[in-house]
């Protein structure tokens, strides 16, 4: 009998190449976390509304071959007149694997939609951490990282333009 037709037999498979440009999160951890409450007791009994603070910090590093470490760092602080509530500092990591990706779209996914992947779970850690410091669960807003990542690139081009221009009127 004759294989007419036979979709199977009419695919091209590659060689067990795999070309296509990938990336995608290996696994993910709390690198660090530290919890401060260094006015108990008596910041429970503070009415002051407090002011909170929330620093980012992302950082990419090579770990072996196609993988990376994105570390996205978190520090939360709540402070009154009075003085320190709680203070949160959370480092939230990810190995990331990535493959046939060009430098470019490497950059932008370790600076920008990792850690828009890894922030939910970040977010629930410090939600836990401030609930278990005795104070109502901090969540943090929604961040727009790829927004972000664009603005930091348009600054850093601004600025090598600005340096470009200001080196011949410099030299002059």
């Amino acid at each position: 009998m004759a294989d007419e037709g036979n979709i199977i037999s009419d695919i091209k498979l590659g060689n067990g190449e795999d070309t296509a440009p990938t990336a995608g999160i290996i696994s993910q951890y709390v690198k660090d976390l530290s919890v401060e409450n260094p006015s108990a007791p008596q910041s429970f009994s503070w009415q002051d509304a407090p002011q909170i603070d929330v620093q980012f910090n992302i950082g990419a590093r090579a770990i072996e071959g196609e993988v990376h470490e994105v570390e996205l760092k978190i520090t939360c602080a709540s402070k009154t007149d009075a003085g320190t509530a709680f203070v949160v500092d959370l480092s939230y990591c990810a190995l990331v694997g990535m493959r046939n990706l060009d430098e470019g779209q490497a950059h932008a996914f370790l600076f920008a939609e990792a850690p828009r992947i890894l922030f939910p779970f970040a977010r629930r850690v410090i939600a836990d951490a401030v609930r278990d410091a005795g104070f109502a669960p901090l969540m943090l807003e929604p961040v727009d990282f790829n927004g972000l990542y664009v603005q930091q690139l348009q600054a850093q081009a601004q600025q090598e333009a600005d340096a470009a221009q200001g080196e011949p009127a410099g030299n002059a």
